[in-house]
C-alpha cells in the first residue's frame, strides 16, 4: 500500500512501525542520550527546555512507533526526564499524582498524536478489469 498514487507528488511507501517492546527501548536509550547531551549542555535542571526537550523526544519516537506504543514511550520519557532532569543524580521523586500525571500525559498524548496517522486506513488503488472481447456488451457504461 502506499500514501498516494504513484505519479504524484507524495509517493511514499508505508513505513514499518516498530514493536511496542522495540518503541518502549528504543526511547529508553534515547531519553538516557538526551540526558548526557543535556548535561554537555549544562540544562540538567527542571525548566521549560528540558521538558520541551523531552516532549520532541516522545514525539520522535512515536513517530517510528505503533499506536499502542505511545504510553511505553510516554513513561520511558517521563522516567528519564523525572530521573535526571528534576533531580539530577538518576533518583525517582514523587511531585504527587497531579504534577507526575500531567508529566507522563504530556509525554504520552506528544507520542499518541504523532503516531495515529499511520493507523488510519490507507486508501487502495482501485483497478477495474474491463472484458475482453467483440461480444461483451456496453463496455463503458
Amino acid at each position: 500500500m502506499y500514501s498516494a498514487r504513484p505519479g504524484g507528488r507524495r509517493y511514499h511507501p508505508v513505513l514499518d512501525r516498530l514493536p511496542v517492546a522495540a518503541s518502549g527501548t528504543v526511547a529508553l536509550v534515547a531519553g538516557g542520550a538526551l540526558a548526557l547531551g543535556l548535561g554537555w549542555l549544562g540544562e540538567l535542571h527542571a525548566g521549560c527546555f528540558p521538558y520541551v526537550a523531552y516532549v520532541g523526544l516522545a514525539a520522535l519516537a512515536g513517530a517510528f512507533s505503533r499506536p499502542l506504543a505511545a504510553p511505553l514511550v510516554g513513561l520511558a520519557a517521563w522516567l528519564c526526564c523525572n530521573a535526571f532532569v528534576e533531580h539530577r543524580h538518576a533518583e525517582l521523586g514523587w511531585s504527587g499524582p497531579g504534577v507526575e500525571g500531567g508529566h507522563f500525559a504530556l509525554f504520552t498524548v506528544a507520542a499518541l498524536v504523532i503516531s495515529l496517522p499511520a493507523a488510519l486506513p490507507r486508501r487502495a488503488i482501485r483497478v477495474e478489469r474491463l472484458p475482453v472481447g467483440e461480444d461483451s456488451g456496453n463496455r463503458f457504461g
